[in-house]
């Protein structure tokens, strides 16, 4: 998956609400479940500091004292963390408090006396003399007989919830994190299967361009139906300019062939100098017509989509060919190709190409060739297949500062042999139609090497 694909996209904007919703979720549950720890610890409180209220009274000297002992034991243990004390309201004095306060005096902030709630009580947070987590209650009663108001506080050790709040933490986070792994998982599903129309339009197109469907199917999502019938529209108007531009060709080639033939026939009949330069102009004429009509009708074939070719018959049937022509010399023709192999274009392209370079290496080896196609992964250079086609010979082959002027137009090297000089520029010429390259190296026997790159059907 690609950072530029859509699935990418798609993935990983769900993903990252899909995150920020379960951490938001996260938060406020903790939140919650914490809020409700302390309503539960102040009721807790507030239970202590009812029996507390209802075991305390005023001796004859109007001081507080208890009547009886207090159930809950953890108030009679030094520094357990649960207190109770009851001292004058905003003095530092305590009249009567727990066995387990010691000399401590628990002090009220003043924020937690401005919140009280509908029946008096504030609650608040506080640090004993060893470092405990308290959370304590106060509220103020006069008791019966006083003409004032007493502080009655009580304070538990919050830090016993600490476990049941760090597992509540891991438990949270695991449901949370099982869930998000699950919505990954239907994210990715839903992905896969939302865009797979397209994966099935670019696997059709593939097959047009391969020859094997003329159109996209109809029956693609109202979404992307209306693209499907736009490439539809283009396909059948590519077929229409390909077709037209053959038929130009062919009349192009029929219009001018008449009043070249009646030139050629005045001239022959006709003695002098002119008549010989008119005769040889004729010749130029048709050489050029020629050449620009076969260079149409290239082009014309490798813009056509849908056309395509097995390469392993095509280099097995030329070197048949050259073989039986080169009978007297012996030659060694190789050819080493894949069967599945396909050329993204015209069979006759591929046949003048292959012929011209297998033709070349004929003339100059001297007994052994190597005809080689291989095919490079899908993806691996511009998003596009393509198939690496090599022909090696063991013959003198050409020096790496002349293999540019080989490929040039009319340009030969090296008189001896018959030709023309045209069949490597046209090799390079149709290759550069479809997109290919030719390149010149030296082959493992000191010969040269030519090297095809060619589109082809993965």
């Amino acid at each position: 998956m690609r950072v530029n694909s859509l699935s990418f996209r798609l993935l990983a904007s769900s993903a990252l609400i899909a995150i920020v919703l379960l951490a938001v979720a996260a938060f406020l549950l903790n939140a919650l479940f914490q809020q409700a720890l302390e309503r539960n610890f102040d009721q807790r409180l507030k239970a202590a500091l009812d029996g507390i209220l209802a075991n305390v009274e005023l001796k004859p000297d109007g001081t507080p004292r208890l009547q009886g002992p207090i159930a809950d034991i953890r108030f009679s243990l030094p520094l357990s963390g649960w207190y109770w004390q009851v001292s004058l309201p905003d003095a530092p004095t305590t009249l009567l408090a727990s066995g387990s306060l010691l000399e401590q005096h628990i002090a009220v902030p003043k924020e937690a006396l401005s919140k009280r709630d509908s029946e008096g009580t504030a609650s608040f947070s506080a640090v004993d003399s060893e470092g405990k987590q308290l959370r304590a209650i106060e509220q103020r009663f006069k008791l019966f007989g006083s003409t004032q108001n007493l502080s009655f506080l009580v304070a538990g050790n919050f830090d016993e919830l600490k476990s049941e709040v760090s597992s509540f933490r891991r438990t949270l986070l695991a449901v949370l994190g099982l869930l998000g792994a699950g919505l990954l998982i239907a994210l990715m599903a839903q992905v896969r299967f939302g865009l797979r129309p397209l994966a099935e339009m670019q696997h059709a197109l593939n097959d047009i361009r391969g020859g094997k469907i003329e159109m996209l199917h109809d029956d693609f999502p109202e979404e992307i139906q209306p693209v499907a019938d736009e490439l539809n529209l283009l396909v059948q108007a590519n077929f229409e300019v390909i077709e037209r531009a053959r038929m130009q060709v062919g009349n192009l080639a029929h219009a001018l062939k008449t009043p070249i033939s009646v030139l050629t026939n005045e001239a022959r009949d006709t003695k002098g100098p002119l008549a010989d330069k008119v005769k040889e102009q004729i010749d130029v004429m048709r050489d050029q017509v020629n050449l620009y009509l076969d260079r149409a009708r290239r082009a014309a074939r490798a813009q056509t989509i849908g056309s395509a070719a097995d390469v392993e018959p095509v280099l097995q049937s030329l070197a048949r060919t050259l073989t039986r022509i080169n009978r007297d010399r012996n030659l060694a023709i190789t050819v080493e190709a894949p069967a599945n192999l396909r050329f993204r274009g015209e069979r006759q392209d591929l046949e003048e190409m292959v012929g011209n370079v297998m033709d070349n290496a004929c003339k100059w080896a001297k007994g052994r060739i190597v005809v080689k196609a291989v095919q490079v992964p899908p993806g691996s250079e511009d998003g596009r297949s393509w198939l690496l086609l090599s022909v090696s010979d063991d013959g003198p082959g050409i020096p790496a500062e002349q293999r540019g002027e080989a490929l040039k137009r009319g340009q030969r090297l090296d008189e001896s042999k018959p030709g023309s000089g045209l069949g490597m520029s046209i090799i390079a010429e149709t290759a550069a139609m479809y997109g290919g390259t030719i390149e010149l190296s030296e082959s493992e026997w000191k010969g040269l090497k030519f090297n095809l790159k060619l589109p082809s059907i993965s």
